[in-house]
């Protein structure tokens, strides 16, 4: 693993961290006693952050070696989440995934461009 890739890993665990979290508090909380509409919302939040994780981790080793594939998806993965922390922006304020998100799309565009 080369240093070019830990920020990739790092998000990606982030991610997958927070959307576990997420998904246990919600369940956890009084959403989660009744399975109806909004529940199923909520839950997609988290899975929507564990699935960018992911993605993050499978790109890992192609940023590594500086494929472009794995540069496409990891910054469409990187704006996909900072569009989500927008729409949640009033609801839930998620600074530590926008700075990380963005700092990761800056990484990425300096080490590829």
């Amino acid at each position: 693993m080369t240093p070019s890739a830990l920020p990739v890993y790092g998000l990606g665990v982030w991610l997958i961290l927070n959307g576990l979290l997420h998904d246990v508090f919600v369940l956890r909380s009084e959403h989660g006693r009744k399975y109806d509409r909004i529940l199923l919302r909520l839950l997609m939040d988290g899975h929507i952050l564990m699935t960018g994780g992911a993605v993050l981790l499978f790109c890992g080793p192609g940023v590594a070696q500086r494929q472009w594939w794995a540069f496409y998806i990891s910054v469409t993965v990187c704006l996909s989440i900072l569009v989500y922390c927008a729409m949640i922006f009033p609801f839930l304020k998620s600074i530590g995934t926008i700075l990380f998100s963005a700092t990761l799309l800056v990484i990425l565009c300096v080490y590829f461009l």
